[in-house]
Formats: C-alpha cells, sequence, structure tokens
C-alpha cells in the first residue's frame, strides 16, 4: 500500500482540481497545470481532497504508480499556490550572462555566446553571477536550469562553470611539484 497516497491530498483554498478524460487539471493563483493520468491510477476529488487509488494494491507497477502519481498532485498543488525557484551560480574568469527578455546570453569560455531561449512560463532575474528561475511547473524549471548547467559544468580543479546554489563540488588537489630532499 502507497504510505503517502493512501492519505486524501488537502486542496487550499483558491485550487480547483478537476478530472476529465483521463486528464488531471489543477487551476490555482500561480498558474495551470495538467498531467494525463495513467491507466493504473484512479482519482477521485471531494470534500477539498484528491484521493488517489489503484486497482490492485497487490500488483507492484500499480502500487508504484500510485505513489507516483500521489507526489505528482502534490507537486501541482504546491506549484499552482507557492511556485518553485531554482538558482544557478556562474564562476571563472571571464565568465558571465546576460538576461535580455526571454533570452539568455550565456559566456562560458567558448569562442562564441550560446543564447538559450527560456520558455514563456518560466520567470528569469539575474543579479551578478546568479540565475533565478521561477515558475508554477515543477519539472519545467528543472528542466531549464539543467540545459543552462549543461553548457559548462563545473570543473573540480578550480570550480568554474555553472553550478546549482546548493551544489557542492567535489574539489581536487592538481598536480603537485616533485619535492627535493
Amino acid at each position: 500500500m502507497s504510505r503517502k497516497s493512501n492519505k486524501p491530498i488537502a486542496i487550499p483554498d483558491g485550487v480547483t482540481v478537476e478530472v476529465k478524460d483521463k486528464t488531471l487539471t489543477v487551476k490555482g493563483p500561480k498558474g495551470e497545470l495538467q498531467e494525463t493520468i495513467h491507466p493504473f491510477v484512479t482519482i477521485e476529488v471531494k470534500d477539498n481532497a484528491v484521493n488517489l487509488s489503484v486497482k490492485n494494491p497487490d500488483v507492484k507497477a500499480e502500487r508504484s504508480m500510485w505513489g507516483t502519481f500521489g507526489a505528482l498532485v502534490a507537486v501541482m498543488i504546491e506549484g499552482v499556490v507557492n511556485g518553485y525557484t531554482k538558482q544557478l551560480e556562474i564562476n571563472g574568469v571571464g565568465y558571465g550572462f546576460d538576461v535580455s527578455g526571454k533570452k539568455l546570453t550565456v559566456k562560458a569560455g567558448y569562442s562564441h555566446p550560446v543564447i538559450v531561449e527560456i520558455p514563456d512560463n518560466v520567470e528569469i532575474k539575474g543579479e551578478k553571477n546568479v540565475i533565478t528561475l521561477t515558475s508554477h511547473d515543477k519539472q519545467l524549471v528543472g528542466q531549464v536550469a539543467a540545459e543552462i548547467r549543461k553548457i559548462r559544468k563545473p570543473e573540480p580543479y578550480k570550480g568554474k562553470g555553472i553550478k546549482y546554489m546548493e551544489e557542492v563540488i567535489q574539489r581536487k588537489q592538481g598536480k603537485q611539484a616533485v619535492g627535493s630532499e
């Protein structure tokens, strides 16, 4: 039995959850999210709560979908109420970025700047060497942040590159000169 999804998920004020034609729609003050429901999972909305169930809780594949969709519904509700934020930090001599509208121009040690198109549902802000991405869709924010980080991953010797703010880079010592005795 799923520990996460066997309890009803509360729907806060100002949020509407609808199930229609195997599509779950969550609307709130920050926006609207949709997810296609897996055939194993049954979702009911009643008494300001979302109840999830599966046909055969003894089958492992169905139990795993039960828990997955419970987490997805909780994340969708949290996103339309509060939103999600990812921060990236760029480090290195000559490394930088420029935000203009929905385009991010990254200078990361290549012979040319790399231009990244930011989707409409994601807000981007830049201060000094920190890029802040904000959206109501957790998956979209994570995907955009991963694509930006992929431009120049942080290297372990000097820590140059683009990293998440909470990420810790394991540093290596580098080469040592042979000492004479």
